[in-house]
């Protein structure tokens, strides 16, 4: 929420109100980019980090400690390794938006989509069967969110042109 509300507020202050012609149409470009890129048919740049919370912490701070830190590198996104680039889509349309409560809500949508994965935890099953299937699904994983991408892609340009 709070990434949501900065990026509407500066997105205000910058002057942007919402969505245009000129916002679709860069929305739906650069998801059909990284829709491509997902698919295999692009390198893009993708910056991200590729841990949350150093391993060796885990050791010299308390749980509590631990579990803020990876609350506050999760509500934030950018400190986190995300494997979809819909971030990138979310922070622009957030920008855009101009608006805190558009903003707010996009991430709070992102967000919940990020949490889905963890729910899983809360049905009867162990935990090391839950990272087997999904490691065993992370290339389709990758396949679904290039076609989601792509779709969302061709549906903004579509009202770009509208």
């Amino acid at each position: 929420m709070i990434l949501g509300g900065l990026l509407g507020m500066a997105g205000g202050l910058l002057g942007f109100a919402g969505v245009s012609i000129l916002t679709l149409t860069a929305l739906g470009l650069t998801a059909l980019v990284y829709g491509a890129h997902q698919l295999g048919f692009l390198r893009v740049p993708y910056p991200q980090r590729r841990a949350q919370v150093p391993h060796d912490a885990r050791q010299r701070f308390p749980m509590w400690f631990i579990g803020g830190l990876y609350g506050i590198s999760l509500g934030l996104n950018f400190l986190t390794y995300v494997q979809t680039p819909i971030l990138y889509l979310v922070t622009a349309a957030a920008l855009a938006s101009g608006n805190i409560a558009s903003a707010i809500a996009l991430f709070l949508a992102f967000n919940a989509g990020r949490f889905l994965p963890m729910a899983v935890n809360y049905l009867p099953v162990s935990d090391i069967a839950v990272q087997n299937w999904l490691a065993r699904r992370q290339e389709s994983a990758a396949f679904l969110d290039g076609g989601l991408l792509i779709a969302f892609g061709a549906a903004l340009l579509t009202l770009a042109l509208l």
